[in-house]
């Protein structure tokens, strides 16, 4: 059977850098993303059948995967997501809490129910991108650390749900990768994004992508249940990074 992987997110980042590991693995790939733009440039460097929608539009996703070519799908990499600012619950802005739990949560789960025939027929794999704020909370992220802890949940909830069937589970928890993820987080600042990994080494989207690639090559009775990976450099969440 040939092999596809549907990546969510793919436009940069760890999807993108996934992309490109699970192509040189030998996957075919349907990749996502709402930069019309970006998804071009993928369609030329990877072959790859693109799709342009918002992970959180219900009625986008329904849509798009609708007219994709799903069959030979055997690995879904659920990696859109973001978060917004680190105001207080005090003082949040109810659009961002919106815009966090409508991608990190239900964006994940619109994808997954779509994709779940394809994967069981082929017997799949699911990679929920988390993080180690599904783990930990930290001041001033509480919103986004709960869309994470929820991605941990529907993780094991899937793993039950789908105890029986070929389909293996797996939730990925980076801790600080230096992406466009902070950028997204302060309102395209790039200068306080940058901020975020100076006087240390932050892990790469390439470190992220190897983990995935391992964790979907290991033999079919093996599950890799969740993976929490931190730089050398953060031992926490927090203030608990090495500053050189």
């Amino acid at each position: 059977m040939a092999k596809k992987a549907l990546i969510t997110g793919a436009t940069a980042g760890i999807g993108l850098e996934t992309a490109r590991h699970l192509k040189r693995a030998g996957y075919s790939l349907i990749l996502t993303g709402r930069r019309e733009e970006r998804l071009e440039k993928l369609r030329e460097e990877l072959g790859a059948e693109t799709l342009a929608f918002d992970v959180s539009d219900r009625a986008s996703v329904e849509a798009a995967l609708a007219k994709a070519d799903l069959k030979d799908v055997c690995v879904l990499v659920n990696n859109a997501g973001l978060a917004l600012g680190t105001a207080s619950v005090q003082t949040l802005n109810l659009d961002d809490v919106d815009a966090m739990i409508d991608t990190n949560v239900k964006g994940l789960l619109y994808v997954t129910r779509l994709v779940l025939p394809s994967l069981i027929k082929n017997a799949g794999h699911v990679v929920n991108i988390g993080s180690v704020a599904g783990r930990w909370t930290y001041p001033g992220g509480a919103t986004y650390c709960a869309s994470k802890f929820a991605v941990r949940a529907l993780t094991e909830g899937l793993r039950f749900d789908l105890l029986g069937t070929p389909v293996r589970v797996t939730n990925i928890e980076p801790g600080m990768v230096e992406t466009e993820f902070s950028e997204v987080r302060y309102g395209g600042d790039k200068e306080k994004a940058a901020s975020v990994y100076k006087g240390m080494t932050p892990l790469s989207a390439s470190d992220i992508a190897e983990t995935i690639a391992w964790c979907v090559a290991r033999p079919a009775h093996v599950n890799i249940q969740e993976l929490v990976i931190y730089p050398v450099d953060q031992a926490g969440v927090g203030p608990y990074v090495s500053r050189k």
